[in-house]
């Protein structure tokens, strides 16, 4: 009986092969879409699980209380993890890990780089850690002792791939020594597997703490400072069961009390759970690749309303087709097919055709994964068939898709009455049929039109971030770090002096980091010789006198400081100087600024810029101390002519490879740094395009159901009205009517639902656009015209139809 569904149903699709394939290729795109949203949610919600003790693994956050509120930061103190491993013997590890930020580090491998055997990398997942961190974290060891590879200065463990590409082969790695900065020889004490790719943690290289905060180490001098918080420094704990996580927070406030100094008492520390870190945007994680659960629900949502939106193209479809198969279904009822027998066979060919739509997704999935993984940067596998929860989820798909497109066509199909069938009276449910029908393709241009307004509004707002003045010239300036080692900075000022001296290099200027840079250095500050420190932190930008004419910052009082390699002055921003309650900037000039209770950084406020933004556009212009000290710089910004670019480019590497020698020469555009800042927007967006673009082709195969549907039922009208004097632009006329007032039915619902939500995802940026009406008609208007050019064609054959042959059949 079974098999005798099938093949009846076979040969109906085989038939209508156009019905067949458009119903295929519907379901298809849906059911892909679908499925490759499940992959990213499925990746997305499996970060750094297979650590054993995840459940209890905790990050210890810093919460700075500050005028304007509470500000998290994922930093801590250097000293933190020692001092709780001390204060709080009960817990079972705690471990810190820095991750060198500063873009990065130059590392070379080889013996003399006269004879050219000298090789050079670059890597940016390196950092510093505790040797308890391996503990803490399950991480493979392919060679070494995780309990002492970094117990000693200058060690340092490899991940496989890294250490293959230092030495070729991963096996002969341990005890050679990789030369960091050209300042430091560092030995190869353990090999690690890589690192999974849905971790957190993505690690190539590991240095011993003792090599960052031990005597002669590059941040010794701060080792003891409870003070000072490192954005890039994180402290992890692993609490015993049986300590609450509210408990050891209440613990925590009087451990502040201890170390931290009376004026920092308002500063909290608090644990952050391992589970939550993935999905906290703001908090930094080191893979920068958070992934809020706002987003793995509206992204959920969408992948359900792109297969609804489907379901309802099936149930258009086939209810389009009812009348056609009318005959057939009174046919059968007179030889004897009771209306359940028919159910299934209906549901029958919806099953055929939901499979049919199933492989052909699989197949589109796959192909796509390569642009979905360039585009999100993240790894989904090909091999995703062989995961049995995913093949669960296909089986709850063919299931859930077969019953809901296949479940009410079978009902109306099978409910026909044999005698008007046989008699070519059916109307398929004239009067509810045309309303569910009509209601269905509502709600598909809802959820189109939905995505269709996000996705104006986040191009809207991309535009807006990339035209918006920063306060500053970004135009043709190229940043390039140089070794931090001090040989290397006596060699600034010729290489300054011969860069200059190029034809296409305009303005050559030194700093820590550029205008526009995610390398924040935060710190409070003496104000005017006042005892106490401010309660904000200003950021720090280190830069020499060049640095203010090369990205033409205004000044509105005072001046740049003088040309020097040490501190003679500062400059401010007029957020600083608002923060200081000074109404007028030139009241500003003459008052003093102490850095870290240190006389050597204590001088006078020389000039106030106008606000320029030092960073992303959804934050707020930070207060901003700039001053020239040497010591700190690790950048060239080099401002060049337009023309003649690559000469330029040329021109510049060879005198940077000349000047340093065993250093890794690489630049970057300023333009290219911004625009990084907005990367997940930008992602969001594209994702955004596509899933509109899905929802509307699938709508529109729903509307052309819906003309099908139309033209069949109304096909006398049709005759009669052409008789009677009716023209073709009357006739489509006639149908244009139906379906635009459908769209703007449809555009009432959605344009409230779509400036609710995408207002309140503006919320979480300074700077952001106001959602006017413009987007709003270009919306309906994009909707209309795209629905128009669907139906056009089947409009227009059934206002060509010749009369005659639609009036004589009865």
């Amino acid at each position: 009986m079974i098999k005798n569904y099938f093949k009846t149903a076979w040969r109906n699709l085989f038939k209508n092969k156009s019905y067949a394939a458009i119903n295929i290729i519907g379901l298809a795109i849906g059911i892909a879409s679908c499925l490759l949203i499940f992959l990213i949610v499925q990746f997305e919600t499996s970060f750094d699980k297979f650590h054993s003790k995840k459940d209890h693994i905790y990050r210890v956050v810093t919460a700075f209380h500050t005028p304007d509120g509470v500000s998290p930061s994922s930093g801590s103190p250097l000293p933190l993890s020692e001092g709780l491993r001390i204060d709080f013997p009960q817990l079972n590890a705690v471990s810190a890990i820095m991750q060198m930020k500063n873009d990065g580090g130059h590392y070379t491998v080889g013996e003399d780089s006269k004879n050219g055997v000298l090789r050079k990398f670059k890597e940016n997942l390196a950092y510093y850690a505790e040797p308890q961190f391996f503990e803490i974290f399950d991480f493979k060891w392919l060679a070494g002792d995780k309990k002492t590879a970094l117990s000693e200065p200058n060690a340092v463990v490899l991940t496989r791939d890294e250490a293959d590409k230092f030495f070729g082969d991963w096996h002969s790695a341990i005890g050679k020594i990789v030369r960091y900065e050209n300042r430091r020889n560092l030995k190869v004490t353990g090999i690690l597997e890589n690192t999974p790719v849905n971790t957190d943690f993505p690690i190539n290289l590991v240095v011993s703490w003792v090599t960052l905060v031990g005597k002669g180490g590059d941040l010794n001098n701060n080792a003891l400072d409870w003070v000072s918080s490192f954005n890039d420094n994180n402290c992890y704990i692993v609490l015993p069961s049986d300590i609450s996580v509210n408990q050891f927070n209440d613990d925590l406030k009087g451990f502040v009390k201890k170390h931290k100094p009376a004026e920092y008492n308002t500063d909290a520390l608090q644990l952050q759970a391992l589970a939550d870190m993935h999905y906290n945007t703001q908090l930094g994680i080191f893979s920068n690749h958070p992934f809020s659960k706002q987003l793995i629900n509206v992204i959920s949502l969408i992948g359900l309303f792109l297969l609804i939106i489907a379901c309802v193209n099936f149930i258009n479809l086939a209810t389009a087709q009812a009348v056609n198969r009318s005959k057939e279904v009174g046919i059968r009822k007179v030889l004897g097919s009771n209306r359940n027998q028919l159910v299934l066979q209906f549901i029958s060919e919806t099953l055929i055709i939901t499979l049919f739509a199933v492989m052909l997704a699989i197949c589109t999935a796959e192909l796509s994964l390569p642009f979905l993984n360039n585009l999100l940067e993240i790894h989904l596998s090909a091999s995703f068939l062989t995961d049995p929860i995913l093949l669960l989820f296909l089986s709850g798909v063919i299931v859930s898709v077969t019953l809901l497109s296949g479940f009410y066509p079978a009902l109306v199909l099978s409910g026909f009455n044999p005698v008007e069938a046989l008699k070519n009276k059916i109307k398929a449910g004239k009067t509810s049929g045309i309303s569910l029908r009509r209601a269905l393709v509502v709600v598909q241009f809802c959820i189109a039109q939905v995505l269709v307004i996000s996705t104006l509004v986040l191009i809207y707002q991309m535009n807006y971030f990339r035209n918006k003045s920063l306060g500053f010239d970004k135009d043709a300036v190229m940043t390039v770090p140089f070794p931090a080692d001090s040989i290397s900075r006596t060699k600034l000022n010729t290489l300054r002096d011969q860069l200059l001296l190029q034809p296409g290099v305009k303005d050559v200027s030194y700093s820590f980091s550029s205008a526009s840079d995610n390398n924040g250095w935060g710190e409070r500050f003496n104000f005017n010789n006042s005892p106490k420190q401010t309660n904000f932190t200003a950021q720090l930008k280190w830069a020499d006198s060049e640095y203010f004419n090369l990205y033409k910052l205004y000044f509105v009082a005072g001046g740049p400081y003088l040309k020097s390699d040490t501190l003679r002055g500062y400059v401010v921003n007029e957020t600083l100087v608002k923060k200081l309650g000074i109404q007028n900037p030139k009241e500003a000039i003459g008052k003093y600024i102490e850095l870290w209770n240190d006389k050597k950084k204590y001088a006078q406020i020389v000039g106030v810029v106008k606000d320029f933004n030092i960073g992303s556009l959804k934050n707020a212009i930070q207060p901003v101390i700039m001053s020239s000290s040497r010591d700190f710089f690790q950048k060239i910004n080099i401002k060049i002519q337009p023309q003649n670019i690559n000469r330029t480019l040329a021109s510049v590497e060879k005198l940077w490879n000349d000047t340093f020698p065993e250093g890794l020469y690489e630049y970057q555009f300023l333009d290219d740094k911004i625009a990084s800042f907005y990367r997940s927007e930008d992602q969001l967006s594209m994702l955004y395009k596509i899933f509109a673009g899905i929802a509307i082709f699938i709508s529109c195969l729903g509307l052309y159901g819906l003309v099908s549907f139309m033209a069949i039922q109304r096909t006398k009208e049709v005759g009669i009205r052409k008789t009677l004097g009716a023209s073709v632009s009357n006739i489509v006329y006639l149908f244009s009517k139906e379906f635009t007032m459908l769209i703007i039915v449809a555009f009432a619902i959605s344009g409230p639902v779509g400036y609710y939500f995408m207002h309140k995802w503006l919320q979480d940026f300074t700077y952001k656009i106001s959602i006017g009406p413009g987007i709003f008609i270009l919306a309906i208007l994009a909707s209309v015209i795209i629905a128009w050019a669907t139906v056009g064609y089947k409009a227009i054959k059934a206002a060509l139809a010749n009369p005659v042959k639609s009036l004589k059949s009865e």
